[in-house]
Parts: structure tokens; C-alpha cells; sequence
């Protein structure tokens, strides 16, 4: 309850405030529109910039086949290498 009445109070003193000082609050808009459009639009070149990177990066990883191939060689030669192991203690 306490909450609503504190923002029904901010909002009344606020419009007050904002008929009153009109032209400063123009002032204020005037100077902080240009402010916001430039920090945006530089975040939103910067986004724009890491996402083209990502998405190059992953182009990079599309080679999934070449990745299985590669993935089987070595469980196959790890296989080789175990059984060789296996037939070395045997032996001794």
C-alpha cells in the first residue's frame, strides 16, 4: 500500500514539476536524445560486429564430417595401441 501511495505521489509530483519547468525540460531532451542515439547506435554496431564474427567462427566448425572422420582414426588407434599393450604384458 505504502508503494502505491509513493508512486502516485512521484507521478502527481512529477507532472507538476514537468508543466512547470517546461523549458528546461526540453533543454534537457535536447541534450540527452543526441546523447542516447549515439551510445545505441554504437552498441548496437558493436553487437552487430560480434555477431559477424561469431557467425564467421562457426562457418569455421561446419566441417562435422571431417570432425567424425578424424574422431574415429584416433578411437581406432587408441583401440591399436591398447590391444598392442594387452599383447606386450602377455608376452613378458
Amino acid at each position: 500500500m505504502a508503494a502505491l501511495a509513493g508512486g502516485l505521489a512521484a507521478l502527481i509530483l512529477g507532472v507538476i514539476g514537468v508543466v512547470i519547468w517546461w523549458s528546461h525540460f526540453l533543454s534537457l531532451l535536447m541534450g540527452g536524445v543526441p546523447i542516447m542515439l549515439i551510445l545505441g547506435g554504437a552498441l548496437a554496431a558493436y553487437l552487430g560486429f560480434e555477431e559477424l564474427k561469431d557467425k564467421k567462427s562457426s562457418e569455421k566448425f561446419d566441417d562435422s564430417k571431417n570432425l567424425k572422420d578424424e574422431v574415429d582414426a584416433l578411437r581406432k588407434e587408441i583401440k591399436d595401441l591398447k590391444i598392442n599393450k594387452e599383447g606386450q604384458e602377455k608376452s613378458e
